[in-house]
């Protein structure tokens, strides 16, 4: 009887030496070596991919998309554009009743509407129609024919930080006018912040709009 007590006692104490000894290695030591090693080898990668303004401050994740929006004004549900700055893809990866509707990092997924869904449908006509109003200036009214997809869709995760150049190059008129700034000098900025394929053929040519509206907004101040 207390042989077998004995060795129970022996299995027990084996048992929680290999459990602590895994929960130190495993649990601890190896998270702390690839932690380690990650930010050695790519210290930005590992902090999250930061981008900073010109005074060095973080503001925002090369991976992370933001909206550039009005204050709400009194009785304002959904805030309006801030037309001086470029706009990101639509936001609502989840559906206009998600806490993911402003590129919030709790949640992200597509909206999982099919192409005939009529919720997708009205969406996508109203980004369309605000797109065209939007963008329209004097002289050169934009087409619906001229809105390229992603300037009317969200991404599979609804955070895509990215847009396209055509979107890009769809916005440059406005942004000057309301920046006063010469047009050709906003197609410059674009086209110098255009990354291309990587490794010239994997994805797709693409902008990233938070770099875009940093080196917009020294553009503005070096301008004024």
């Amino acid at each position: 009887m207390n042989n077998s007590v004995g060795n129970t006692g022996r299995v027990l104490w084996a048992g929680l030496r290999a459990l602590l000894v895994l929960t130190l290695v495993c649990g601890v030591l190896y998270p702390l070596a690839v932690t380690g090693v990650a930010r050695l080898a790519f210290p930005g990668k590992a902090d999250g991919s930061p981008i900073r303004d010109g005074d060095g401050k973080v503001v925002g994740s090369e991976l992370i998309g933001q909206t550039y929006d009005l204050p709400l004004k009194d009785g304002q549900k959904t805030p309006e554009p801030d037309l001086r700055w470029f706009q990101p893809r639509p936001s609502n990866g989840l559906g206009t009743n998600s806490v993911n509707t402003q590129y919030e990092i709790i949640l992200s997924g597509a909206t999982n509407r099919s192409g005939d869904n009529a919720d997708l449908i009205t969406w996508v006509s109203d980004a369309k129609a605000a797109v065209v109003a939007d963008n329209s200036t004097a002289g050169h009214p934009v087409k619906p024919s001229d809105v390229p997809a992603d300037a009317v869709t969200s991404s599979g995760s609804g955070l895509d930080p990215h847009i396209s150049p055509e979107y890009a190059e769809l916005q440059v008129r406005r942004v000057a006018e309301r920046n006063h700034l010469p047009v050709d000098r906003v197609e410059k900025l674009v086209a110098g912040h255009t990354e291309d394929r990587l490794l010239g053929f994997v994805g797709e040519p693409r902008v990233n709009v938070l770099k875009l509206n940093i080196a917009l907004r020294s553009l503005v101040a070096a301008a004024g």
